[in-house]
């Protein structure tokens, strides 16, 4: 992915989109990288979700790629309808780890702090789900050392689908959310602010969602040797695990999201979503 400044505003007005270079987000982001609309927008990368939100949020960015919890805390936040990163079943890439504990046992979990959605979705689980409230502890990335402290484990993105999993016990927190809702689950999506409707509206990421999605084999190589996993296991998750285009179910999932995180007092209101355009979210 290509490396901008931060926060700096580009000279031919380009509309300013952060993203993650996490192998769920590539196939959203894979057009303004390297394909037809490398020169639609100034790309700001991040390693972590949560960062690109701030950046939105301060006015650094004109678009990211965000979790979707900081739709409910970023002020004036819309969200551009029909793009998402969700998963129908297993996602793979989202999971609470343990040393043979099982998760219902589970008294302390570290959370990894690059994504809020995760963290928040962990709470969910717990709160909601198993009647329990464990310590949480925020926690860089680093599962060793997170399972030294703690009797479970947060991880997302790339190092969740890279640390070696022998002698662990591993749980899918979509596959967790489905077994419990009996609907997906959406962890990112394109978010704005109000005011920045029509220069982000210049931009179509439908379309380069629909590029990404073409060039999937070229990203599940470009990935091989950076992750050190097998090219088809890549492109299995990207096409079997990984939805990129909301439905119904993955809409109604959301709105559940929302409001049990509102119940459980992980965000303070349940804002119904406003999109870019008016239209429905899916």
């Amino acid at each position: 992915m290509t490396e901008n400044p931060r926060g700096v505003e580009g000279e031919d007005g380009r509309p300013r989109v952060a993203a993650t270079y996490y192998l769920n987000s590539a196939p959203l982001v894979w057009s303004f990288a390297r394909g037809g609309r490398r020169d639609e927008v100034r790309l700001l990368s991040d390693a972590a979700p949560v960062r690109c939100a701030r950046m939105l949020a301060r006015g650094e960015a004109d678009a990211a790629l965000a979790p979707v919890i900081e739709y409910q805390r970023v002020e004036g936040a819309l969200v551009v309808p029909g793009v998402c990163v969700a998963a129908k079943r297993e996602v793979r890439s989202v999971l609470v780890v343990t040393r043979g504990t099982p998760i219902e046992e589970a008294r302390s979990v570290a959370l990894d702090t690059t994504s809020s959605t995760s963290a928040a979705l962990v709470r969910v689980i717990f709160r909601e789900f198993l009647g329990r409230e464990p310590e949480f502890e925020p926690s860089e990335p680093d599962l060793p050392g997170m399972l030294a402290r703690s009797d479970a484990a947060l991880l997302i993105g790339d190092p969740a689908m890279t640390f070696e999993r022998e002698t662990l016990r591993v749980y899918d927190l979509a596959a967790l959310w489905r077994e419990h809702t009996g609907l997906g689950f959406v962890f990112a999506v394109w978010m704005t602010r109000e005011g920045l409707e029509e220069k982000i509206g210049r931009v179509d990421f439908a379309a380069a969602r629909d590029e990404g999605v073409a060039h999937l084999e070229e990203i599940a190589a470009q990935y091989e040797e950076t992750l050190g996993r097998p090219r088809s296991e890549l492109l299995s998750y990207l096409r079997e695990n990984v939805c990129f285009e909301p439905d119904e179910e993955l809409a109604a999932g959301l709105r559940l999201f929302y409001e049990l995180a509102r119940r459980h007092g992980i965000i303070e209101r349940s804002r119904p979503l406003r999109t870019t355009t008016g239209a429905p979210f899916a």
